[in-house]
């Protein structure tokens, strides 16, 4: 179910944005990959959530919590 979601979901995301994409191999976007997971989950009764923006800011900034 994981995989045909994604492959379905990606083939919507090329033909919306085949005059953007060049011809080569692409990775499924972020946002799809996440989208597959999450309703997965929620089908499994689990969610998870967000991070906050401090949250977000601490992840992403090296000099934090060395």
């Amino acid at each position: 179910d994981l995989s045909f979601s994604l492959q379905a979901l990606s083939i919507e995301y090329i033909s919306r944005n085949a005059d953007r994409l060049e011809k080569k191999v692409y990775d499924v976007p972020e946002e799809i990959d996440k989208a597959v997971a999450k309703a997965k989950l929620r089908s499994m009764g689990i969610e998870i959530e967000e991070l906050t923006d401090r949250q977000v800011k601490y992840l992403q900034d090296w000099r934090l919590g060395t």
